[in-house]
């Protein structure tokens, strides 16, 4: 698989040990493939063993929630918290609530912060965690009992210079307030341990268009260095409907693109106009209905069952918002038949392996997760910061730091793979722009 003998060893050992772990051996693989020129330049990395390290996570946590449902019931279920690297900072990486929540998806996750929180530039580690608890149908009531019996364990791993965690899928302001404040009554301190905060308590302007709006920046000046072009005049097709879709789609508009499609786990909507973003937050922000209900409130759209359908429609740029492994290589043929040129990625590792080689055989200029949607963690990172100086910044501030780190994303992405021999391969640059950064530090730390 590798020509690389270290490389092959490690890997080995992960299928080894790992092997029941599919979604965490392919973040593994997809990294490693770009870590061939790096690792042939810098045999300190074997000598210090890096790889075997790396990919070893420093903690996982794993641990039983229990919590009462309305009905008096008691219900049962598993959390987690992987903290992988600490090299360069305090753990630092989301919470996701979802049923297809495993160890093996919170360490795929946890392995791809390593390097995501890298390439921000800010001194952040890597980690993951979450829960196979579903929101989805529960009351307010259930849901801060879940948080609060999920806090209560978690916060004895888990502090401001250790472990600093923040939402992710299902995981928005309802569920960090409970989390927070379950924190706050347990330790009796008032720190900057959770991100995502409401304002009210901490929390940062920008935070919730944060990886949204960042996608698109980091798009935009991706098409701009590489391709001489924009958003402007281009048919967008978005996937997912949280708050990564909805925000990419109102920074796409800003830039000029039209956004055509959303989608939810049940199916999608097109709207050739143009979605009307009003009615989707109605839906999604303001009662969390499902997604076909824009159909049946905005005249012209259409509504499929079946989530996939998305990438059928023609559009110019792809911007996979959903989930992991939601574009296959059918679905990226699909779209580089009917003229997608770029594909930057909103989810977390939302494309399969054969879909990026479609992409690269194709020449779609490619923006992988890590560095794409960068933008959330980078202004939790941002959060920290005010949190610790125990100020606020404005709207603009904030929004103009989010703007400059995604776009020194791109060069520096670029920069990694001019050096290593791989002229605008965003993918390969990202990982080895990532990796190097968090590699030196370890080095340098001595063997932990």
């Amino acid at each position: 698989m590798f020509t690389d003998n270290y490389l092959q060893k490690v890997y080995s050992q992960v299928e080894q040990r790992d092997g029941d772990q599919p979604e965490f051996l392919q973040a593994v693989r997809e990294v490693f493939e770009s870590l061939e020129p790096v690792v042939a330049k810098h045999p300190e990395y074997e000598a210090n063993g890096v790889l075997e390290r790396l990919v070893e996570p420093e903690r996982v946590v794993k641990f039983r929630v229990a919590w009462v449902d309305d009905e008096g019931k008691t219900q049962v279920n598993r959390g987690y918290r992987v903290q992988f690297n600490s090299a360069i900072g305090p753990y630092k990486g989301g919470l996701r609530f979802h049923p297809t929540v495993t160890e093996s998806v919170v360490k795929f996750l946890g392995f791809e912060q390593i390097l995501k929180n890298s390439l921000t530039s800010l001194p952040m580690g890597g980690g993951k965690g979450g829960s196979d608890f579903n929101p989805k149908g529960r009351s307010d009531g259930e849901v801060m009992r879940f948080c609060q019996a999920f806090m209560t364990e978690l916060c004895r791993h888990i502090g401001q210079f250790t472990d600093v965690p923040a939402g992710d899928i299902n995981v928005g302001g309802r569920e960090i307030g409970y989390l927070f404040g379950q924190y706050k009554r347990i330790r009796d301190e008032y720190s900057g341990v959770l991100t995502g905060k409401g304002l009210e308590f901490g929390g940062s302007l920008v935070r919730t268009e944060a990886t949204g709006y960042g996608l698109c920046y980091y798009t935009e000046e991706a098409m701009r260095v590489l391709n001489n072009d924009s958003f402007k005049g281009k048919t967008v097709a978005i996937s997912g409907s949280g708050n990564v879709a909805i925000f990419a789609t109102e920074k796409a508009a800003q830039l000029g693109g039209k956004v055509v499609t959303l989608s939810d786990s049940n199916g999608y909507i097109h709207d050739p106009k143009g979605i009307d973003l009003d009615v989707v937050k109605d839906i999604k922000l303001g009662h969390r209905g499902r997604i076909k209900e824009y159909a049946e409130r905005v005249a012209g759209s259409e509504y499929h069952e079946g989530c996939a359908g998305v990438w059928t429609v023609k559009c110019d740029i792809a911007l996979p918002c959903a989930t992991q492994n939601e574009i296959d290589g059918d679905s990226a043929k699909t779209l580089i038949a009917n003229g997608c040129k770029v594909v930057c990625e909103g989810a977390n590792m939302p494309s399969t392996p054969e879909a990026i080689e479609a992409y690269q055989a194709a020449g779609v200029l490619y923006g992988p997760a890590k560095a794409a949607n960068a933008g959330g963690v980078a202004v939790s990172g941002l959060e920290m910061s005010q949190n610790s100086y125990r100020l606020s910044w404005t709207f603009e501030e904030t929004d103009a730091k989010l703007k400059s780190i995604m776009e020194n994303i791109v060069t520096n992405s670029l920069a990694a793979a001019k050096e290593y021999g791989h002229e605008g391969d965003l993918m390969l640059g990202a990982n080895v722009a990532g990796f190097t950064k968090v590699a030196d530090a370890m080095v340098a730390q001595g063997i932990l």
